[in-house]
């Protein structure tokens, strides 16, 4: 039986990550696994494994992602197209990523998760001249070859360490498909939700969620990623760029002290 600190915990985690994420355009995984792998311990609840971290994180991102998407659509700011692309192809190879983590150290995930972020980092940080910030999510155009790739890819990486990859998703919809930012944040959403439904779908067959912690989480998170979405609409693309870059950079930072350090790089 977890200990009531580390609930509370837990919910206050999910709360705020879900609030961040819904307002930069994340599943919430960039934001949550560094909080849940740190603050616990740092606050003298509990330690959680990155192997349970994966399994609440893809459990939460499924919740706060829907309540995500849900709100930028009312914000037309979602493209059905690119959800419809990416979203199906991205599911298929996270429920296929998902199963060959049961077999995955906790150490190999912490390590592939902070390659993720750290990748995610630097395309955020590439100069861009931000371009139609006028064009209705309907008139989107993007190489839809690339956009299938980038799913498999990512869908797959993301199914295996519980992150669907909405951190990554959207600088690769920004820089690589040249998708505009508030309707790539949108639509980042609606594919992380269809992926983490078949990546929820495997961590759960194979025993890899532990669901009162799980649980405490999402209770934290829905009302949280709901109030983010709102205020995305309010906040200028580039703002929102520099944000995102910011968050991601800062967890990669982490992630790689914690790997170098499990590594004995560092004492």
């Amino acid at each position: 039986m977890a200990e009531p600190g580390l609930l509370i915990t837990l919910f206050l985690i999910g709360l705020v990550g879900a609030f961040f994420s819904g307002l930069l355009g994340l599943g919430g995984a960039i934001i949550l696994v560094p909080l849940l792998l740190y603050l616990p311990p740092l606050v003298g609840v509990g330690t959680l494994t990155m192997k349970t971290v994966s399994g609440i994180t893809i459990i939460v991102v499924f919740a706060s992602a829907l309540i995500g998407v849900l709100t930028h659509n009312k914000n037309r700011l979602v493209s059905k197209n690119l959800v419809l692309i990416m979203g199906v192809t991205a599911a298929v190879a996270s429920l296929l990523g998902s199963i060959y983590s049961k077999s995955t150290s906790s150490e190999t995930l912490l390590v592939i998760f902070a390659f993720m972020a750290a990748f995610a980092a630097i395309i955020m940080w590439l100069p861009k001249t931000e371009l139609g910030e006028d064009i209705a999510p309907e008139d989107v155009t993007f190489n839809k070859i690339g956009a299938f790739l980038i799913s498999v890819v990512i869908g797959f990486i993301g199914g295996m360490v519980g992150a669907p990859g909405a951190y990554i998703f959207t600088p690769l919809m920004i820089y690589f498909l040249g998708v505009p930012t508030k309707i790539a944040i949108g639509s980042t959403l609606g594919i992380a939700f269809a992926a983490s439904i078949f990546g929820a779908i495997g961590k759960l067959t194979t025993g890899q969620v532990p669901y009162l912690l799980t649980l405490a989480v999402v209770i934290g998170a829905m009302p949280g990623a709901r109030i983010g979405a709102k205020y995305t609409k309010r906040v200028q693309a580039a703002a929102l760029k520099k944000g995102l870059g910011v968050v991601i950079a800062f967890a990669a930072i982490r992630m790689w002290f914690d790997v170098l350090h499990k590594l004995h790089y560092l004492k």
